[in-house]
């Protein structure tokens, strides 16, 4: 009777059981990475996991969305800690979590849909490159330079140092082992491949070097209590830090586009209640609040535990509020169990997530369709890499801007002189000043002595200096001949 009456006050629950188990496996081995990576302690990623899971899974927004700790902040994260120390990144991470919220409340969510896709695709593919360089030094146990630049300059350097030398070998071994098996698993059995794989492959990697004794370095456990660390009064004081705030900026813009653009993608793959924007930028912000009080990493939404999710059958949030409480359990019964894992191991998930990050073929299609979003996209990627996260974005978000007003301004003209008569003159496009240096030389170019009619109709825009322009030019052409014949645009 009882479980009956269970099952009629929440009738999906078997099926959000099942899902939640699925993306508590996949999110595992995610939060422990992307916290070594970012070079603050492991249990650090299971405490923004558990919030992810159960703060913001119980609030409003989108209803299958997982959020935690993502690769695409590892980057970002691991500078702002080696520049203003771990105590300042729970005040980032707090002041990037109020901003979210303020954002929501003001229903700004939406407007991070007209972000340029290719300025957010570029982010994601140079953070993915600098990931990419920077897990490779893990991978050959050597310790990695600070900027991206030195990051891929010095691997050869690094390659060459590792020939021959025992740890570093089989360091390599098991980060290339990982890598093959999350390339592989897609290949095996079904039910084998319930399991997700980056569980799998950190599970045979600690498996391996347990068994075989590998000279690797493994996971630094310093314990739930003992690694949660609300910020100190006086990290607050480094606010007045222009660079914090800048970090603080772009902790905000990234995590939350990251987080809309996840949703839209996440909206794709089921027929349920569709994402509200701004709600969940709320729950978002909420979200980072709690983990920088909680001194823990910043959350997004993830694309890949979201995934999963809806894949494993989830049909309502409880399924990611229980995969929180799954980590939670984890993290206080069994901490222990992170001490066993491989750091290689850990490398050679965010390595493959780091491929995953970049779109070689979607650049590829984009480069023979709309070759200016490519080179958007290319240059956004190459800054982040070449300068840093923030200035990187910012560069892509100024080329996307001059590339969407080389476009509204895109205009032809097109004259057709039959050498007597007339002399038909079409413009066509959006006709705004920027291109009006042009619009005036091709028409003072006419003959004087020759009447003109000027077709306006093909036009989509005509803005007040263009339309002033031509007027004047039609006075002065008309003072030697026939007036201008002139055909008004058609809006």
């Amino acid at each position: 009777m009882q479980s009956k009456r269970l099952i009629s006050r929440f009738p999906h629950l078997r099926h959000d059981f099942a899902a939640s188990l699925v993306v508590f496996l996949v999110a595992l081995p995610l939060c422990v990475g992307v916290a070594v990576a970012s070079g603050v302690p492991a249990e650090l990623g299971l405490v923004t996991g558990i919030v992810g899971g159960v703060v913001t899974g119980l609030m409003r927004g989108s209803s299958l969305q997982v959020s935690g700790p993502a690769a695409g902040l590892t980057v970002l994260v691991f500078e702002a800690v080696k520049e203003f120390g771990l105590p300042a990144l729970g005040v980032i991470v707090l002041a990037t979590g109020l901003l979210q919220v303020g954002m929501g409340l003001l229903r700004l969510g939406r407007y991070f849909r007209a972000i340029s896709v290719s300025v957010v695709e570029g982010m994601l593919a140079g953070i993915g490159l600098v990931l990419i360089a920077g897990q490779l030094y893990p991978a050959l146990a050597a310790k990695a330079p600070d900027s991206g630049l030195a990051k891929i300059a010095g691997l050869p350097g690094a390659f060459l140092d590792a020939l021959g030398e025992g740890t570093a070998m089989a360091s390599l071994a098991v980060c290339a082992g990982t890598v093959a098996v999350l390339v592989l698993w897609r290949h095996v059995p079904a039910r084998v491949r319930a399991l997700p794989g980056p569980l799998a492959a950190v599970g045979l990697a600690t498996a391996a070097v347990a068994a075989l004794g590998l000279p690797v370095a493994t996971v630094e456990v310093r314990g739930l209590l003992g690694s949660v660390q609300p910020p100190p009064p006086g990290a607050f004081g480094q606010l007045a830090d222009f660079g914090l705030l800048g970090t603080v900026v772009a902790f905000t813009l990234i995590a939350s586009a990251e987080s809309l653009f996840s949703a839209a993608a996440v909206d794709r793959l089921h027929s349920g209640p569709r994402t509200r924007y701004d709600q969940e930028l709320v729950a978002q912000g909420a979200g980072n609040t709690v983990c920088g009080l909680l001194g823990a990493l910043p959350m997004t939404a993830v694309i890949v535990r979201s995934a999963a999710n809806v894949q494993a059958g989830a049909r309502t949030k409880a399924s990611r509020v229980l995969h929180g409480v799954w980590l939670l359990l984890f993290a206080a019964l069994l901490p222990g169990v992170l001490a066993w894992i491989p750091v290689p191991a850990l490398a050679g998930v965010l390595i493959h997530a780091g491929a995953k990050l970049v779109p070689v073929r979607a650049l590829a299609v984009l480069w023979r369709e709309h070759r200016g979003e490519a080179v958007v996209l290319a240059v956004t990627a190459v800054s982040i890499v070449a300068v840093s996260m923030f200035e990187g974005v910012l560069i892509g978000l100024t080329l996307a801007v001059v590339k969407a007003a080389w476009q509204a301004s895109h205009v032809r003209l097109e004259v057709v002189d039959k050498g007597a008569g007339p002399v038909d003159a079409y413009l066509s496009g959006n006709a705004t000043f920027l291109r009006l240096p042009m619009i005036l030389d091709s028409l003072e170019a006419l003959p004087q002595d020759r009447p003109v009619r000027l077709d306006l109709s093909g036009l989509h825009h005509l803005d007040h200096a263009c339309r002033t322009a031509l007027e004047n030019w039609a006075e002065r052409h008309a003072a030697g001949t026939e007036p201008v014949e002139t055909t008004a645009p058609v809006g």
